[in-house]
């Protein structure tokens, strides 16, 4: 699994975006979460990656303070109560982990997660051991992580061990006390 495929599966996470609509106030872009019914200055996400809903579809572009965005080679206004949505960033801890883990224990964690209704970007806390023994030869320990879904909530244990083998543990406890253990063994 390359990078793009990674980058692939963290585009269709459930709960990936902050979606909304835009207003123009006081020569000022805000933009209202339709989730939370927040309000924002559209300034906080110049020249990040925004999505606008043109033409019954998602374009991708990056926002300029100007209220411009610049899709591709080409750019396009804002207009009032234009439909736009934010990409959320991970928790820093959770992105790290993600990447130090292989293809494999990636792969099955986030469809495992997903299956349980979760989404990586409902991670609330993450402690990744494994950042702190890059210098080691033997690497093994436990990561924590917590995600809640507004509905329920999933503690995640992630019990490995890289050394002459390569081994993934991943615990699964949903407040409900459902329990699911997944593992992943390379030689």
């Amino acid at each position: 699994m390359n990078r793009q495929q990674r980058r692939k599966l963290y585009d269709n996470q459930q709960r990936a975006y902050n979606e909304g609509t835009v207003e123009q106030i006081n020569d000022q872009w805000i933009f209202f979460d339709e989730e939370t019914e927040e309000a924002t200055m559209l300034d906080d996400f110049f020249q990040q990656e925004i999505e606008i809903f043109r033409m019954n579809r998602w374009k991708k572009g990056v926002f300029l303070e100007t209220g411009e965005i610049r899709i591709g080679k080409e750019s396009t206004m804002l207009r009032d109560h234009d439909l736009v949505r934010v990409k959320k960033h991970l928790i820093y801890s959770l992105e790290r982990l993600l990447d130090g883990v292989n293809d494999d224990a990636f792969f099955q964690f986030v469809t495992t997660l997903n299956s349980l209704n979760f989404s990586i970007y409902d991670c609330i806390y993450c402690y990744n051991h494994l950042s702190f023994l890059s210098d080691e030869h033997r690497k093994d320990g436990v990561n924590f992580m917590v995600f809640d879904n507004q509905e329920v909530i999933c503690n995640v244990q992630h019990h490995f061990c890289y050394y002459e083998k390569v081994n993934d543990r991943f615990e699964f406890t949903l407040n409900t006390g459902k329990r699911l253990v997944i593992e992943k063994m390379i030689s």
